[in-house]
């Protein structure tokens, strides 16, 4: 990224703010991927996350993909090697995704102009929930600088999604006990 040093505080800073802006995951997964993509002028960005049974990895937003790069359709953890690796703790990068034979969508990415593809772990407590994915149009190594900003979002992704469940599940439970305290005070 030589054209312009980025600003990584404040990049860093537009990712926390859209976090804190909203506890619903799907709006908070969006506006990540979108500060992502813009700050490191990038092509694209996504957020796949994990099902519960660990088997696959379903889209949990995305920005600068077409609609027809995205009916792919969930990705099969076993059959991406790229994922798996990504799952296991580490960060990887496809510096030609449409040549590398470790990507099953070679055709697509051609399609969609994707050439290197850096993928990183979203993790919670050292466990992966999901993977962020960002996609360059043209073979691009990512710098050091890069690489922590991209680890950084991804932790506080990861973060965001752990907090935005439990604040779910919290809610239902106070949900529930109000609707049997009712019950209760009825009898």
């Amino acid at each position: 990224m030589k054209e312009r040093e980025m600003d990584y505080f404040k990049a860093l800073y537009d990712v926390a703010r859209a976090i804190n802006a909203s506890l619903d995951p799907a709006q908070v997964l969006t506006e990540i991927v979108r500060c992502v993509a813009a700050a490191l002028q990038l092509k694209a960005a996504s957020i796949r996350l994990l099902d519960p049974k660990g088997k696959r990895l379903v889209m949990g937003a995305a920005w600068g993909l077409s609609d027809q790069y995205l009916q792919k359709g969930p990705v099969l953890v076993e059959e991406s090697g790229i994922d798996k690796i990504a799952l296991a703790g580490k960060n990887l990068w496809l510096p030609d995704a449409q040549t590398d034979v470790n990507f099953h969508y070679r055709g697509m990415a051609k399609a969609e102009g994707i050439k290197s593809i850096q993928v990183m772990p979203l993790l919670v407590a050292d466990k992966a929930i999901g993977v962020l994915r960002v996609y360059a149009d043209r073979i691009r190594k990512f710098t050091e600088k890069e690489l922590r900003f991209l680890e950084a979002v991804a932790n506080l992704s990861a973060l965001a999604l752990d907090n935005a469940l439990l604040h779910k599940k919290l809610r239902t439970d106070c949900d529930l006990m109000a609707a049997n305290k009712y019950r209760i005070d009825d009898n």
